[in-house]
């Protein structure tokens, strides 16, 4: 296997911690060594960041909470800006010698970035930055709401500018009430170039684990090989 992914969506809020831990329950299931990595987190909830702690429980191999999370800031705003109000540079070679770390001690590690794919970092940097210093297979999320199309392809040409393998992608139905839902999911099959690997249902409640059946992991573990 590859020795992770690294999951992006096409907007903030659109389910890539979902995702993220639904891949490690499954990976986890083939009985490989797992760990999640939320390198940047923004918004924290009665002192904590549930992001985080979703990935820690969906992780079975024992590490830091700083090797999982290196950068971690109170308010829900852009990465740059939570930094700046906290006096602090995110410095993405901190987060790439946490991940190395990581990734000795897992087999699989995957790798949530933060809101959209171009959010800014620092002053000088961005979430593609972050993707190409991790030199990550990418799985996009695309969260299904009018807009989606462009949304889905602006990213996907960002992602695509890097470089970097785009591995595949994951709908994720949002809103219950949006108009041609199948032909919008139709359209970008044909149109994205990499393959759907599943599609999340509008139920909030439905429980993680369960998404793990609805990603077809038996296409990335065939397809992602060393």
């Amino acid at each position: 296997m590859a020795k992770g992914f690294f999951v992006t969506g096409t907007d903030t809020g659109i389910g890539k911690t979902t995702v993220s831990c639904a891949l490690l329950y499954a990976f986890a299931a083939q009985g490989k060594k797992v760990v999640g990595m939320k390198s940047i987190a923004a918004g924290s909830e009665n002192g904590l960041w549930m992001d985080v702690e979703l990935l820690l429980a969906a992780s079975n191999v024992n590490v830091s909470r700083q090797q999982i999370n290196p950068y971690a800031f109170e308010p829900a705003v852009a990465p740059h800006i939570a930094a700046q109000r906290a006096s602090r540079e995110i410095d993405l070679e901190v987060i790439r010698a946490a991940y190395c770390a990581l990734s000795m001690k897992a087999d699989i590690v995957i790798v949530e970035g933060v809101g959209g794919f171009l959010v800014p970092i620092n002053q000088q940097q961005d979430g593609a930055d972050l993707a190409k210093i991790l030199n990550l297979p990418v799985i996009l999320v695309v969260g299904m709401y009018l807009g989606c199309l462009n949304h889905a392809f602006l990213t996907v040409k960002a992602i695509q500018s890097t470089g970097l393998e785009l591995a595949g992608w994951v709908a994720n139905c949002m809103d219950p009430q949006m108009l041609a839902i199948a032909e919008n999911i139709s359209t970008l099959e044909r149109q994205l170039g990499c393959p759907l690997l599943g599609t999340l249902p509008f139920d909030r409640e439905t429980d993680i684990r369960q998404c793990t059946e609805l990603l077809d992991i038996k296409f990335l573990t065939e397809n992602h090989r060393k």
